[in-house]
C-alpha cells in the first residue's frame, strides 16, 4: 500500500511539473520600426491649375512636392499690385488642385452658386483648417492632424482615408462622412 502511495504522490508531483512547465512565458516584442514619411518619387508631378491675377494662368505640371509657391512662378508670378497674402506658399500642392491668386478667401467665385455652410461639402483635399473646424466633432487640433494627413501622403484619394487620422473613430467617421468629398 505503501508503494501505491509513494507512486500515486509520486504522479502527482510529475503532472504539477508538466503543468507548470506548459505554462506559456512571456516574450519580449521586437521594437517598433519608425515611420519615415513616403518622399516623392523623382518621376513623379502633380498637375495644378493656376487661376486668378497671375501673368500666365493655366494647367502646369510641377514635381510632386512643390509648393504653392513653386506653382505662382511657373505661372509667371502674380500680376502688378496683386497680394500674395490670402495663399498659404508654403503649403504642398495637392494633384488636381485649383489655386486662385488674388482671391478673397471664402469668397465665391463670379456665376457660382451661393450655397449654406452648413449644407456644404468640403473638398478634402482643398479645405483650409477653418472649414475643417465646421465640420462635426472636429476642433482646432483635429483640422491640423487631417491637413497633416493630407500634406504628409500627397491628398486624400477617398474619405475613407479620414480613419487613419488619429483621433478619428468610427462613430466620428460617420458624422464627418456625408459632409466630405475627394
Amino acid at each position: 500500500m505503501r508503494v501505491l502511495l509513494a507512486l500515486g504522490a509520486l504522479a502527482i508531483v510529475v503532472a504539477a511539473f508538466v503543468v507548470w512547465r506548459s505554462q506559456p512565458s512571456p516574450e519580449p516584442l521586437p521594437p517598433p520600426t519608425p515611420i519615415t514619411p513616403s518622399t516623392p518619387s523623382p518621376t513623379a508631378k502633380v498637375t495644378v491649375h493656376v487661376a486668378g491675377k497671375i501673368r500666365k494662368p493655366g494647367v502646369y505640371l510641377l514635381p510632386s512636392g512643390a509648393r504653392v509657391t513653386d506653382a505662382v512662378t511657373a505661372a509667371g508670378g502674380v500680376s502688378r499690385g496683386t497680394s500674395t497674402g490670402s495663399l498659404n506658399l508654403a503649403r504642398r500642392l495637392i494633384d488636381g488642385e485649383q489655386i486662385v491668386v488674388g482671391a478673397a478667401q471664402g469668397a465665391a467665385a463670379p456665376g457660382s452658386p451661393v450655397t449654406d455652410p452648413a449644407g456644404a461639402v468640403l473638398d478634402l483635399n482643398s479645405a483650409t483648417n477653418d472649414q475643417l473646424e465646421e465640420l462635426p466633432g472636429v476642433g482646432e487640433v483635429l483640422a491640423a492632424r487631417i491637413a497633416e494627413f493630407r500634406d504628409s501622403h500627397g491628398g486624400f484619394t477617398a474619405v475613407e482615408q479620414l480613419r487613419e487620422v488619429s483621433g478619428i473613430g468610427d462613430k466620428k467617421f460617420e458624422e464627418i462622412k456625408p459632409k466630405v468629398r475627394v
